[in-house]
């Protein structure tokens, strides 16, 4: 059963790291003018994982920002992986152990998340471990070659390669859109709320990642005061 669940998640992982790849790359040629090496690059995009955050740190490092800031920053950007961890919690198998818990926790992207809370019944941590595990080498790599490369390629097309990124992410929250209504509903608010929100007075200064946790929390808090999910509806079949 472990092996399959594996198998599974290696498989679901592969086009999240293609797309990953892409966009990371683009993050290499901002380390390279930040000065950092390719190992630098491989090592800090393994443990960050996370695109606003990586590029808000390599630009204080350019600017030789203080170690606190860079911190803080990071902390404010990514702020929104707590919510989603938050949400997996609730997808993990009771008796689970807690080390399980927080290194499935550590692996949350906003694509892994996607994958793992659209798995029926509970999400296995070899489901998630598999998938995070050949992603985070693709975007660790693909920040390395970004380095490497450094402005060899033009702008435009790493920029067309990075829009895979976001078709990659529909293809994860279509199917539970399309099988239920209520989700549907909840994806097409987050949509009109997000672009409403950005041109809003004052809603609008607001950073991205900041518009993005209150509209989760908003949105998702409506969702299910109106339409609760049954906890042996969501692991029936677990």
């Amino acid at each position: 059963m472990q092996q399959r669940e594996i198998v599974q998640g290696f498989r679901i992982g592969i086009p999240i790291a293609l797309g990953y790849f892409a966009v990371a790359f683009s993050l290499g040629i901002i380390a390279k003018q930040a000065g950092l090496t390719a190992a630098m690059g491989f090592v800090s995009s393994f443990f960050t994982r996370a695109s606003a955050g990586e590029y808000g740190v390599y630009t204080l490092v350019a600017a030789q920002s203080a170690y606190v800031e860079i911190v803080a920053m990071c902390l404010v950007v990514n702020l929104r992986y707590m919510l989603m961890s938050a949400a997996l919690s609730q997808k993990i198998a009771p008796g689970t152990s807690w080390l399980h818990r927080v290194l499935m926790a550590c692996c949350v992207t906003d694509e892994i998340f996607g994958v793992s809370i659209a798995r029926l019944g509970y999400c296995p941590p070899a489901y998630t471990y598999s998938a995070a595990l050949v992603s985070t080498l693709f975007w660790a790599s693909g920040c390395a070659a970004g380095i490497v490369a450094g402005g060899m390629l033009p702008t435009a097309i790493v920029a067309a390669l990075s829009v895979a990124l976001y078709g990659m992410f529909l293809a994860i929250i279509m199917p539970p859109a399309r099988s239920d209504r209520n989700v549907l509903y909840a994806v097409v608010a987050s949509f009109v709320l997000s672009g409403a929100c950005s041109v809003a007075p004052v809603v609008g200064s607001w950073s991205s990642g900041t518009r993005t946790i209150v509209l989760t929390i908003v949105i998702s808090a409506v969702v299910a005061l109106l339409k609760p999910v049954k906890i042996e509806e969501e692991h029936g079949q677990a």
